[in-house]
């Protein structure tokens, strides 16, 4: 019967190094052991895996396929082990070796894919799950243990999990360059009179704010696109229309050559989002962590 053990491990070791050096002697030279060394704990590893591992062929080594086998479960053996030691790196660093983050995708564009790259930075042994989906899925797929961290839109409620409140911005007007309201420093829910509007698909249109905000105030507009939120930047910058949304979605899918403007909007219109997780993992460092840099990310965004 095979017997593999700790006592096996340096055994293994020195076999590596024979089948990669090909020959006894040059094993014991790298190894800085006898060759006779060399020999007679190959000869212990064959009786203790009950396995013929090399020929001996003419005063030479031949190994046979099952040595090719076990040298390359060796060398995932020690990937295995190099992962481990990230995992401890990890544990000791954070709490944990695995996050499992899911996010709503105003913030998965950008903002979230930067806090897990700064979480990697010096941690790459880190396992990490990352997923987009909507405010309500994230809920359900933290209390249900599918992921340990969430990001939702507030408000947001649950009777088995924390939800904390992270951050607020206020909305900016996205304008299309060389639109008559560019030249604006505000933009005002009276300046939409007229205006065609790019608004975010929702459940019912009643659940827009921008809508909300226009029908409140006596606003018409000459109509509106519905779209994903992840369209909204660039019908915007195909001169579509304008929209009102919050800066981090926006700065997150907008590079300059997009010609779009983006200016602050009055009356304030507020976009809040949260943390939510489970109780266990109220004292969690990687919480800590997240909340640090996810308020020097903000820094990188217009106020």
């Amino acid at each position: 019967m095979a017997d593999v053990n700790i006592h096996s491990l340096k055994a293994l070791a020195i076999f590596k190094t024979l089948f990669e050096a090909g020959s006894a002697s040059q094993a014991a030279r790298t190894l800085g052991i006898t060759q006779s060394g060399v020999s007679r704990s190959l000869s212990q590893l064959e009786q203790n895996l009950g396995l013929e591992l090399f020929l001996r062929e003419k005063n030479r080594l031949v190994a046979t396929p099952e040595a090719r086998e076990l040298y390359e479960e060796i060398l995932r053996l020690m990937g295995n082990i190099d992962e481990l030691r990230h995992s401890v790196l990890a544990l000791k660093e954070f709490g944990t070796s695995r996050l499992r983050i899911a996010a709503i995708p105003g913030l998965a564009f950008g903002f979230v894919p930067r806090l897990i790259a700064a979480l990697l930075e010096d941690n790459r042994g880190f396992s990490i799950s990352f997923d987009m989906m909507s405010s309500h899925d994230v809920l359900r797929e933290v209390e249900s243990g599918h992921a340990d961290i969430g990001f939702v839109t507030l408000p947001a409620s649950s009777r088995v999990l924390r939800v904390e409140e992270w951050l607020t911005t206020q909305a900016r007007c996205l304008i299309p360059r060389g639109h008559p309201l560019e030249s604006r420093t505000t933009v005002t829910v009276g300046d939409l009179k007229d205006e065609y509007l790019v608004i975010s698909n929702q459940p019912n249109v009643g659940a827009d704010p921008l809508l909300n905000l226009a029908t409140t105030h006596g606003i018409h507009i000459a109509g509106k696109t519905e779209a994903n939120i992840g369209a909204i930047t660039a019908l915007v910058a195909n001169g579509v229309g304008l929209s009102v949304m919050n800066p981090i979605t926006a700065s997150d899918q907008l590079s300059p050559r997009d010609g779009v403007v983006m200016l602050p909007f009055t009356p304030e219109i507020d976009f809040s989002f949260g943390l939510v997780y489970r109780e266990d993992w109220k004292h969690a460092r990687a919480l800590d962590f997240i909340r640090g840099c996810g308020r020097d990310l903000l820094r990188d965004y217009p106020g």
